[in-house]
């Protein structure tokens, strides 16, 4: 007999489901069906213990899909890495114990590339995720949501709780954080170039380290096929496969804004891990996805927002 659909009727809760990527994946889950809770940082602050116990005591849930985060960029995670670790691994440690006492079903964990080993070899192998420590510009924000993997596999082993976890590369899309403070590295070039109006623009770093893209939409669908199929403790990487120099991506974010003028790059300024590229195999074999967006369309569709935005006067 073919089986049912999972998503129909299930109560769902997404923490972070108001956020960048969350809520394409609160979207995409109501579109299957599935009866959805989003709750913000304003209703519960899951850095609070008895905040978190009290959205789980009550509503029932039989699915969470954990992507509550602090997140910033190279500049944001310089000036702030006892937040990025506290906070992070407050959410984190809070949410999996009360969905546990509260007999959720499954729960899934979204970690960061930014837990990989500084030098890694690449492409990154998920075998190699504990085997050293994170770039340190990274690392607050790395080790904490490594923690909370940690966490999740301990409850597993110990409790028979059924988690699971998935590591994204850096994403990327309209609606993107393009706060100059605490963008990460796309928002940021389309903020800069846009504002430049062909004076230069100056870039942190040489452009020599690389970097992998994926597109926000391609990962809420990775996350919602995770959170059904994926039940194991091993995790699973979501990227495209294929990286990119920073000085490339600068020249393709150039070419999407239409900037012409010159760019000059700031080697006096951390540039951050040396590559990252992903070994996608684990997410073709365990969930049957792989990211189908292109990176000059998805930047193309990135930077007609931030026109748009822009144009609208709300940005």
């Amino acid at each position: 007999m073919p089986q049912a659909p999972y998503w129909p009727g299930r109560r769902v809760l997404v923490t972070g489901g108001r956020g960048f990527l969350g809520r394409r994946v609160v979207r995409r889950l109501r579109a299957a069906g599935a009866d959805v809770s989003a709750p913000g940082s304003r209703d519960y602050d899951l850095r609070d213990r008895r905040q978190a116990a009290d959205l789980f005591s009550e509503e029932d849930f039989a699915t969470v899909i954990h992507l509550a985060a602090r997140v910033g960029g190279i500049g944001y995670n310089r000036a702030h890495p006892a937040e990025l670790f506290l906070d992070n691994a407050l959410m984190g440690a809070h949410v999996i114990d009360e969905a546990y006492r509260a007999g959720v079903e499954r729960l899934l964990v979204v970690g960061t590339i930014c837990s990989y080993p500084k030098h890694t070899p690449t492409p990154f192998r998920e075998e190699t995720f504990w085997d050293g420590y994170p770039e340190e510009t990274n690392a607050p924000y790395g080790l904490a949501k490594r923690g909370v993997i940690t966490q999740a596999a301990a409850y597993r082993a110990q409790y028979g709780f059924r988690t699971s976890a998935v590591v994204p590369v850096n994403l990327y899309g309209p609606e993107d954080n393009f706060d100059p403070q605490s963008s990460h590295v796309i928002p940021a070039m389309i903020r800069k170039m846009s504002d430049a109006r062909g004076g230069a623009v100056t870039l942190w770093g040489t452009g020599t380290p690389t970097r992998e893209f994926l597109f926000v939409e391609d990962a809420a669908e990775a996350i919602v096929r995770a959170a059904e199929k994926h039940d194991s403790s091993d995790i699973i990487n979501l990227g495209t496969g294929r990286e990119v120099a920073i000085r490339a991506l600068a020249e393709k974010v150039a070419a999407a804004v239409g900037y012409r003028g010159e760019v000059r790059w700031d080697a006096a300024m951390p540039a951050g891990q040396p590559r990252r590229v992903l070994d996608v195999a684990r997410a073709r074999a365990v969930l049957g996805w792989a990211a189908t967006t292109p990176l000059d369309v998805g930047l193309a569709q990135t930077a007609a927002w931030w026109r748009a935005q822009r144009a609208q006067g709300v940005a």
